[in-house]
């Protein structure tokens, strides 16, 4: 595959665009196009990411361009920020596309507290929230389901835990998909995947998963702030990053697999086997569909659950009632998924198959399928940052759409790979950098921690600052840590 650096030809296209011409390498059906500023593209380019971008556009029915977001580093067969669309009809799906933990997303919800309301009880407010919310490597959730309640899950999404008692009717009018991706079959998910869900429900798990007590450090855009609850300079707010746990890491290794055996039989030669794909009308291609969509709604309760974890710890801290009108969900969008959606594509309308592989749905303003509170302003769009630095709220804009499938980037984005992160620094060190920078820190396991230190990550301000030069979305709110509970 060799280095990009030497090999791919970028052709700039304006400040935050560069363009791969699909006469690039051998089998591209369409450019490739990447969204970066001069430094971030330095950084892309060490990372090789850009061949993965290319290797994408390969794919059989891919239309348009292969898109890689500002935030865009190695994954598996897809880049993390990666963005296809592939024609419904004759295009494929890819699992390596949409990734190992399907519809890992961002909650974020907002309080009626302020920062010098909560000083005194961080460290109280802190071992709450660790108590409520299960976390670590295989960890088990808030409950284990019987079988016939884990086909429920994945058929009723984040309906079934607000029927159950997690929460309120309100929160499924702000969940991406009202909490529940239509099409889910649990009958095509593995009796090994169901075992894996079953007890972890209501868990966050480990890695770059974590809620965060935040405030609001800066509002770009008062109007649209206020619209989403979130208007006021050092009001607390919760933010819960996780997906969909060991039971969408099996949905997607079953159906790599599957995917894997069955190249040769449709005839593709593709130029990385982790790319292996399946034609979205074949009996394979529906299968993963509704698996993944069971994965999906499975995401959607686990991130019901900690929510309802974490009105819990706030309600035993500040006496309050853990009631949505205290602690109002501002919106919950996902970001590895595939899904079937209407674009105009070289002057058409087509509707096509979206891959976002670590990718926001950012939807404009009067896009029909938004809550009718954002209707004006667009869909919020959460961007998880570092631990150490900040997060960020956007407002889905109508470039999304124009340019990039309604999707714009999804995070901060690694620079450094979980290893060479651990060898930079010792967790006790970035345990006293963080509190030096007033983070107080929860934690299920400290040698994890390393890997998620700020160092490891790219600079979150300037990954949304080129979605927002580009048009993609629109900068509403600069979110700063207070409290971070981990894996």
């Amino acid at each position: 595959m060799g280095n990009s650096k030497e090999k791919i030809p970028l052709q700039r296209i304006d400040p935050f665009l560069w363009r791969i011409p699909a006469s690039y390498q051998e089998g591209m059906r369409v450019p490739g196009v990447v969204y970066a500023d001069d430094e971030l593209i330095q950084q892309i380019l060490d990372d090789n990411a850009l061949q993965q971008v290319a290797n994408v556009a390969t794919l059989p029915g891919i239309v348009g361009y292969s898109l890689g977001m500002p935030d865009i580093h190695w994954g598996y067969g897809f880049p993390v920020g990666g963005v296809a669309a592939t024609d419904a009809e004759t295009g494929v799906v890819s699992p390596g596309g949409i990734g190992f933990d399907i519809n890992c997303g961002v909650r974020l919800m907002a309080t009626e507290l302020v920062r010098d309301q909560i000083r005194g009880q961080v460290e109280k407010l802190a071992d709450a929230l660790f108590k409520a919310l299960p976390s670590g490597v295989g960890g088990a959730g808030m409950r284990e389901l019987t079988t016939h309640e884990m086909r429920d899950v994945m058929v009723q999404g984040a309906a079934w835990a607000v029927e159950d008692g997690y929460g309120f009717e309100e929160d499924l009018e702000v969940t991406e998909e009202h909490g529940c991706l239509a099409g889910a079959d649990p009958d095509k998910v593995s009796p090994m995947a169901m075992q894996r869900g079953r007890k972890q429900l209501g868990s966050l798990g480990s890695g770059n998963h974590f809620a965060e007590v935040q405030y609001v450090e800066h509002i770009y855009d008062q109007a649209a702030a206020e619209a989403m609850g979130i208007g006021q300079v050092g009001q607390i707010v919760v933010t819960i990053h996780c997906g969909s746990r060991g039971f969408g890491h099996q949905i997607a290794e079953d159906y790599i697999k599957l995917a894997e055996v069955k190249q040769a039989g449709y005839g593709f030669k593709l130029v990385d086997r982790q790319l292996a794909c399946l034609p979205l009308q074949s009996d394979e291609g529906k299968a993963y569909l509704a698996a993944m969509a069971c994965g999906a709604n499975f995401a959607w309760a686990n991130r019901q659950l900690l929510m309802h974890g974490v009105r819990l710890a706030f309600s035993s801290v500040f006496g309050r009632k853990a009631r949505a009108k205290e602690m109002p969900l501002v919106y919950d969008v996902c970001h590895n998924i595939a899904k079937i959606e209407e674009y105009e594509v070289d002057g058409q309308k087509r509707w096509v198959c979206v891959h976002r592989k670590g990718a926001t749905r950012a939807f404009p303003p009067q896009h029909p399928a938004l809550p009718e509170r954002y209707r004006s302003i667009g869909q919020p769009v959460l961007i998880p940052g570092d631990m150490g630095r900040y997060s960020f709220v956007l407002a889905g804009a109508q470039g999304s759409m124009e340019q990039s499938f309604g999707s714009c980037c999804h995070g901060a984005g690694r620079r450094q790979s979980r290893t060479a992160a651990k060898k930079s620094i010792s967790p006790r060190d970035l345990l006293d950098q963080l509190a030096a920078r007033g983070v107080t820190i929860r934690v299920h396991s400290k040698s994890l921690l390393t890997e998620e230190a700020p160092t490891a990550y790219k600079d979150a301000q300037k990954i949304v600052d080129v979605v927002h030069n580009a048009g993609l979305a629109q900068l509403v709110v600069r979110l700063k840590p207070v409290i971070v509970v981990k894996g």
